[in-house]
């Protein structure tokens, strides 16, 4: 929660049961020994995706609740695996079972919130994990790779654990990521959506639907049951571009003879959010300042919001287009070339950094104007590869940004890193994609899982899993498995990519 008082602070993190930010102990690193001891943690104001190592004030761990490393779930219930319990256990392969260093297993029992220790090949135990596995294959996994495949897997067994029943999706399972993003969650949709679990991507979209305020636009976060947000965190505007581009992405894998029933019950979503991001534009075409992805207010406008609306605003009027609304695709469709237009005009020049006024540095929301989100334009190869460059520290990951306002240190973020692995993949420079995916899997904890952050010591840090970099990470995997086919083909090809009428 960026700027925020140091004793009003105290007084939040203790009222939250807080967001905890360790140096290093979410630690388990494949291939690491575990430790005996546990380094000091420290916390950072505001939680997932706040301000974290830009924030000034710290408070000790001793008041917060500790990191999630892993994930128990009998897809109802969810409970977090903590660093004692993970120590030495691995999970039963493709599933949500741990196998305890004793020999014995530890799972959530269908209908409890709480998990057991049973012996190992325990009945109800290895019927759930008949039930991930069948899960996993009613769908698609992608992956070149055994290490890319097993990587996706956890990934979706994860989501798909942070997935509640009523469609919200969780960031983490920590206090201070129990909370539904509409930016992450439409990630997670999208994922759902091209490895074949149409249910669960619907589900989603149906999600986003009942929580979407009046005005068209969404909270930042809201609760998990829905019923709003949990602070006064300001609202973004980019949700209006990513739940309707989840939307087109869902359309296009969901299958045909059902898709358009279901499309047009999410449909007065579409048209409000499309109308709000289209009466949002500025005389000069883009959009105003809105806190961006790193849940920072920026006093001009930002990519980090104008390429969300962007792909937002063509996915929204080719959606009217496909459902019979020329109307609405025309008027979309006008905003969308006047938006493009702006972006070509003011960030475009600046290799597409933070702000228009070019002060605030590079940004990894740069990736943003790439596929799948936007039909890449003439000079981005070269502004990803710039920018990239300029945000790569020296354990081989991003910082989200290097605006000079708003220092990260020197913990990389997974999701800032795997942006770039899915621009490349969808650009065609797969080798490129490649090693970046690379790095972030081998950043995975001992139990397969994608932390949130690494530290400076190439350490998984932060919670683990996260959501957003499994979903970024999967949709990656599925952009690199269909390189070399048609953009925008579906089905085995590359991920498809909202189209700018002219």
């Amino acid at each position: 929660m960026p700027g925020v008082r140091p004793l009003r602070w105290a007084v939040a993190v203790v009222a939250l049961a807080g967001v905890a930010l360790p140096v290093c102990a979410a630690g388990l690193h494949a291939g690491r020994p575990a430790r005996t001891a546990r380094p000091a943690l420290f916390v950072g104001a505001g939680g997932h995706q706040g301000r974290g190592d830009a924030e000034g004030s710290y408070a000790p761990l001793s008041v917060l609740a500790a990191p999630t490393v892993g994930l128990l779930s009998n897809t109802t219930a969810v409970e977090g695996v903590l660093y004692s319990t993970a120590r030495g256990a691995r999970y039963v392969e493709r599933s949500n079972v741990l196998r305890l260093p004793s020999g014995g297993w530890r799972y959530l029992p269908a209908g409890r919130g709480t998990s057991a220790v049973v012996l190992r090949d325990h009945a109800a135990a290895r019927q759930q994990i008949a039930q991930s596995r069948a899960w996993l294959a009613a769908g698609r996994v992608p992956g070149r790779t055994p290490v890319q495949r097993a990587a996706a897997e956890r990934a979706l067994l994860s989501m798909r654990a942070l997935l509640r029943p009523n469609g919200a999706v969780a960031a983490g399972w920590t206090p201070g990521w129990q909370y539904s993003w509409p930016r992450d969650s439409s990630f997670v949709s999208a994922a759902f959506a091209h490895t074949g679990h149409d249910t669960e991507a619907y589900r989603i979209l149906r999600h986003s639907a009942a929580t979407q305020r009046r005005d068209g636009t969404w909270e930042a976060r809201t609760k998990l049951d829905g019923s709003g947000p949990p602070d006064g965190r300001r609202w973004q505007l980019d949700a209006n571009g990513w739940v309707p581009w989840a939307t087109w992405q869902w359309y296009q894998a969901a299958p045909r003879d059902t898709r358009r029933a279901r499309m047009n019950a999410l449909y007065p979503m579409i048209r409000k959010a499309a109308d709000r991001a289209a009466a949002s534009l500025r005389p000069d075409g883009l959009p105003p300042a809105s806190p961006d992805y790193w849940e920072l207010m920026t006093t001009t406008p930002n990519i980090g919001t104008a390429a969300p609306l962007l792909a937002g605003l063509n996915a929204s009027a080719d959606l009217a287009r496909e459902t019979g609304r020329p109307g609405d695709a025309a008027r979309w469709s006008g905003a969308a070339r006047r938006l493009s237009a702006a972006i070509s005009a003011r960030f475009a020049p600046l290799g597409y950094r933070r702000t228009v006024d070019g002060r605030h540095g590079y940004d990894s929301a740069v990736a943003f104007m790439a596929p799948p989100f936007n039909a890449a334009p003439a000079g981005l190869p070269r502004a990803l590869d710039v920018t990239y460059r300029a945000l790569l520290l020296p354990n081989g990951g991003l910082t989200p940004g290097n605006d000079p306002a708003a220092p990260w240190g020197g913990n990389a973020w997974t999701p800032s890193t795997s942006f770039f692995a899915l621009a490349w993949a969808g650009t065609g420079r797969t080798a490129k994609a490649e090693r970046v995916l690379d790095w972030v899997l081998s950043k995975r904890n001992a139990l397969g899982e994608l932390p949130e952050k690494v530290d400076r010591q190439g350490r998984p840090s932060s919670i683990a899993p996260l959501a957003w970099t499994g979903s970024i990470v999967v949709l990656s995997l599925v952009a690199l498995d269909g390189a070399g086919g048609s953009t925008g083909a579906v089905d085995g090809a590359a991920l498809p990519t909202p189209p700018l009428r002219s």
